[in-house]
């Protein structure tokens, strides 16, 4: 568990955008969003396809740094720290290596590196030298596995690929190895999107229990996953961000038309 993670909750939001633009090319795809993400809780993020959630959780981590022809602007803070520097198209800042290592990302379709489960645990802890010896990386890697609720299913199995593991094993893998660099936020682009409903449902289980550790920004296609696993609740649509509030606020009493028929079904 990371220091940050071990500080007692205080009112200050975990990460806060403020007026968060990007361009792929000449196209404009976010336009000017402001949001504040609480520690300890889930924020879920919904909306129409190509409305700019992923787009915008990418900006947490500086993932769109590796898209060619992208640009950030806008101010991203973790801890009040800024995570992209003073230039346009966010040069300085946090360096993005270290930065991911502090915000981890559990993208939509499982993708285990090619490795062993043990060695796709110990991946990060090795690159970042965060074991004192092979004892210590054993704890790390099996610390990792039990928080991913996946410990007792493979701890028999350590050496054995990680893409021979289930689709619901492959995705929780994944987040054992975001887990393993003692992150403080996770981000999680449609992690059950690709799963059936019993895998999905231990992943939103798990949800609920990793909070108590860290900040969650989860992208979801499904309202009802939303509505179960978040706490606040962000709508966006059309690369705007129209609503943001407690989540069972915003599913019983909407305050934009918008996100009134979005939720109703009556477009998306």
């Amino acid at each position: 568990m990371s220091e940050a993670a071990l500080e007692p909750q205080t009112d200050a939001p975990k990460m806060v955008a403020r007026d968060v633009r990007v361009h792929y090319g000449t196209k404009l795809a976010l336009k000017g969003i402001d949001l504040e993400i609480p520690a300890g809780q889930v924020t879920a993020l919904i909306g129409p396809s190509g409305c700019g959630k992923s787009t915008f959780l990418r900006c947490l981590n500086r993932m769109n740094d590796t898209i060619v022809g992208a640009s950030v602007t806008g101010t991203v803070t973790l801890d009040g720290e800024p995570v992209y520097g003073p230039l346009k198209g966010g040069m300085g800042g946090i360096d993005p290596v270290l930065l991911r290592m502090r915000v981890g990302i559990v993208f939509q379709k499982p993708n285990p590196f090619p490795k062993t489960i043990y060695d796709n645990v110990a991946f990060g802890p090795r690159i970042h030298t965060l074991f004192t010896d092979k004892p210590d990386l054993d704890r790390i890697v099996e610390t990792a596995l039990e928080k991913a609720g996946l410990w007792n299913e493979v701890k028999d199995r350590l050496h054995e690929m990680g893409t021979g593991l289930s689709g619901g094993q492959q995705q929780r893998l994944c987040i054992a190895r975001a887990i393993a660099v003692n992150p403080e936020v996770i981000l999680m682009d449609e992690p059950c999107s690709a799963l059936d409903p019993i895998a999905t449902g231990k992943i939103e289980e798990l949800m609920d229990e990793l909070r108590e550790t860290y900040t969650l920004v989860i992208v979801t296609h499904s309202m009802q996953q939303a509505a179960r696993v978040s706490q606040q609740t962000a709508f966006f649509h059309l690369g705007e961000m129209i609503e943001v509030g407690e989540t069972a606020q915003i599913f019983t009493a909407p305050s934009h038309q918008l996100t009134q028929g979005y939720i109703t079904g009556r477009f998306g």
